[in-house]
């Protein structure tokens, strides 16, 4: 059965999104800390061979700077839905300028895990389901109330444990790197312009103005042919399954994935 289409709700950094029908798999770079919380269906996050599962009013936290491979699905005869909360370098810097020194404990350090699954709490249960009316596309809530969730979500983190404190507020920027360097490495993860511009060390503008150097395409259109180069020698070799390629190399449904290979080769990925 073909994969149907992810529906996906974005406000301000908050993510709500679920999924029509089977399991997805998806190939992150966190490049902002994530808090992730299961509404329904099943999660699981793996990384460098280690394997968490969430389910249902369960939520992980997911250091930056960080590649996973997400798989979510149905469990329990309901189909995934969840909720993202992104914590970006200018939100965290933010709130870090209003905090009284004193109030921040000493001798914490930073959380030794990248992936961290998070003890019950009431604080984090609270914060999730008063987002849940939002599932719903008609109540779509304004920037600034979301503001405040993310707020509320940073607050429960640093609560729960000290050592959120010095994971949270380490501003170490990147180094500068090799951008085709970098997008040889990651083309196959979900990342905007501007995640892809920050993990190179760049502002946005540094980094069009530097890609313009390297290739007369758009660093979209690189990142599309890339993948469709990639997905091509795949699928000659004959190791591997179509769907599978699909999801490999970053494409997010078989539809999208057929009709840009027949535009880019003239044939369908079956052929």
């Amino acid at each position: 059965m073909e994969q149907q289409e992810t529906t996906i709700f974005s406000y301000s950094d908050i993510i709500f999104s679920f999924f029509l029908n089977n399991d997805t798999v998806c190939s992150h770079k966190a490049v902002s800390h994530l808090l992730i919380y299961v509404y329904s269906g099943q999660m699981s996050i793996q990384e460098n061979g280690q394997e968490i599962t969430a389910g249902a009013g369960e939520c992980v936290f997911v250091k930056r700077d960080h590649t996973v491979t997400i798989n979510k699905g149905p469990a329990k005869g309901e189909q995934y839905r969840g909720i993202t909360l992104k914590f970006n370098r200018n939100f965290l810097r933010d709130y870090y300028r209003s905090l009284d020194r004193k109030d921040i404990p000493k001798g914490a350090k930073p959380l030794a895990v990248s992936v961290l699954k998070l003890p019950e709490s009431a604080d984090i249960q609270s914060l999730f389901f008063s987002m849940v009316p939002y599932f719903n596309s008609e109540n779509k809530p304004n920037d600034e109330l979301m503001q405040l969730k993310l707020r509320e979500g940073l607050i429960s983190l640093l609560a729960m444990n000290k050592d959120f404190y010095p994971t949270l507020f380490d501003f170490t920027e990147p180094w500068k790197i090799d951008i085709l360097d970098f997008l040889n490495k990651n083309y196959m993860h979900d990342l905007s312009m501007e995640e892809i511009a920050l993990y190179t060390g760049r502002s946005l503008a540094t980094f069009k103005r530097d890609f313009r150097k390297i290739s007369s395409l758009s660093p979209q259109k690189w990142i599309m042919q890339k993948r469709l180069d990639v997905a091509y020698e795949k699928i000659r070799s004959g190791g591997e399954k179509i769907s599978d390629v699909c999801f490999s190399v970053g494409f997010k449904n078989r539809s999208h994935f057929t009709t840009a290979f027949k535009k880019q080769f003239g044939f369908t990925p079956a052929r």
